[in-house]
């Protein structure tokens, strides 16, 4: 999920802090990708008849696919990409975890009522929210990328902290992921589009976390708070609170402690037991590879290799 409604609240109140662009504008630049977050885009958009793309063994190759040739798009327009998988993921994450998987089990369940009914529209559109990233999804487009000469990192939690990391400590210009909580990892380039932007016709956007910052009006300790309140994927968020109301409240009290000693609790609904404070410090340290550990090293393509994979291993023409 990201954080709720925070590009959009950005756009609003910090118009300044966006811009738009292509793919060739960032010649040269060393961008930290989320991997998952691509491969879930792949596995979602490259597609056939309503279905992910098999070879003849009827392995899905959706993902091999959309890693393959956009990577090489942005490749060819002078861009080198790190990809960053995700590890393990924080145990404040479970709740969120669990009603990703409630949500899925519910599509699946309205995707075989389509199926009866021969509705190919609502069945596509349930299929695509069963969609997963697995393990051997991951290791499949490793061993590409391998082959390809692009370096990765296995990060040891969630990628955007370690792609967040890798700009921080200078390794690369900024992250390319669709999830907004890379600017809360502390990320100051946040690039959204970049892996589909030619394909869906849509703009690349880069946000600015210091110009985010002085555009809202608050430093980076109140901007996280900020996150927390609009909603993220490690604690519940106060009920009745919106993106507005979020805002003003930071800029009136700075900090979430002295909010809850003002706010009307019968207005708006605080969890029960709000581990506001663990998330906070989940964003400030979150657990990273730290520069030291991270060696980038692009290299020539395997051509011999990659044939060998993509063509006789995973039957592509």
């Amino acid at each position: 999920m990201g954080i709720h409604n925070l590009a959009k609240l950005i756009a609003d109140q910090a118009p300044g802090a966006i811009k738009e662009g292509e793919m060739k504008n960032y010649f040269g630049r060393k961008i930290a990708v989320d991997a998952s977050m691509s491969i879930y885009q792949f596995l979602i958009a490259v597609r056939q008849n309503g279905e992910n793309l098999t070879n003849d063994n009827g392995e899905i190759t959706s993902h091999l696919m959309g890693m393959f040739y956009r990577t090489i798009r942005m490749v060819e327009h002078g861009i080198k990409p790190v990809y960053v998988f995700d590890g393990k993921p924080p145990q404040m994450k479970s709740k969120e975890l669990e009603k990703r998987l409630e949500r899925r089990t519910e599509a699946e369940a309205e995707m075989s009522k389509a199926a009866e009914a021969g509705d190919e529209e609502a069945f596509d559109k349930f299929a695509r929210r069963t969609v997963k990233v697995t393990r051997e999804h991951n290791e499949e487009c490793k061993r590409l990328l391998k082959l390809m000469g692009i370096p990765y990192v296995n990060a040891p939690t969630e990628a955007e902290a370690q792609c967040a990391a890798l700009v921080k400590e200078g390794k690369v210009y900024g992250v390319g992921t669709e999830d907004m909580d890379a600017l809360t990892f502390g990320a100051d380039v946040l690039v959204r589009h970049l892996t589909f932007s030619e394909a869906r016709k849509m703009p690349i956007r880069e946000f600015s976390l210091p110009k985010v910052l002085q555009g809202l009006g608050i430093n980076f300790e109140e901007f996280i708070d900020l996150c927390i309140l609009l909603g993220c994927d490690y604690c519940d968020s106060i009920k009745g609170i919106g993106q507005k109301r979020a805002l003003d409240l930071i800029k009136q009290y700075r900090d979430i402690e002295t909010i809850l000693k003002h706010i009307d609790t019968k207005k708006y609904s605080v969890p029960d037991e709000w581990a506001y404070e663990k998330a906070r410090e989940l964003f400030k340290e979150p657990d990273i590879l730290s520069g030291d550990a991270v060696d980038l090293k692009w290299t020539e393509p395997d051509e011999e290799g990659l044939i060998a994979y993509m063509v006789t291993e995973k039957g592509f023409g």
